[in-house]
């Protein structure tokens, strides 16, 4: 505390957001790493109001980012102010490293997420898909049946309407045409049935 009383405001402010910024930092990065980052605020995004849900679109002022801001504004800050630069040198330096830190951050937990599959089933995806009748599908859009069709690896079970003129039976081979606004597949009779599904 004596080492702290002895400096002067300007290098206490660097001080003090230095260490705050380190320790929060630090609690950041064990519960990233214990918890599987869970911590609330990992999903808190900053766009005038805290967002819950972060998404996976470019986010430049999260909470993770600007606790990077402040430990790197803080501990460049008193870099510069060891190496007897100018306080507006010093400040200048200070801010576009944090700055420049916050950008590493949100660009490194961009291409994160866009690493991460969520699993998520995108029905756009079975368009051009191969698969077979599993209950009767109507003719003319008469009736909803369902197919089974594998989409993004895995096989699926979902409903599925037609604009062929006869209806399509349990075991018919068929193909994904299009997908209606609401999700619904629209198949028709696969010219050759000898492609299996």
């Amino acid at each position: 505390m004596e080492w702290f009383t002895t400096l002067d405001w300007f290098s206490k402010i660097f001080w003090i957001v230095a260490l705050v910024g380190s320790v929060f930092f630090l609690f950041m990065l064990i519960t990233t790493f214990v918890a599987g980052g869970a911590d609330v605020s990992a999903d808190m995004e900053m766009d005038g109001d805290f967002d819950a849900d972060a998404g996976g679109g470019f986010h430049f002022f999260t909470i993770k980012n600007l606790i990077a801001f402040f430990t790197i504004f803080g501990w460049s800050g008193i870099a510069a102010i060891d190496a007897g630069l100018s306080k507006a040198l010093i400040v200048f330096i200070a801010l576009i490293s944090g700055l420049l830190m916050m950008l590493i951050m949100a660009t490194l937990f961009f291409l994160m997420n866009k690493l991460n599959d969520s699993g998520t089933l995108q029905v756009k995806n079975a368009i051009g898909a191969i698969g077979d009748v599993y209950l009767t599908v109507g003719a003319n859009r008469s009736k909803i049946g369902k197919v089974n069709v594998r989409i993004q690896g895995a096989l699926r079970e979902l409903e599925a309407l037609t604009d062929e003129n006869t209806d399509l039976v349990q075991g018919m081979v068929i193909e994904v045409k299009e997908v209606t606004n609401n999700g619904i597949l629209v198949v028709e009779k696969l010219s050759t049935n000898n492609k299996q599904p």
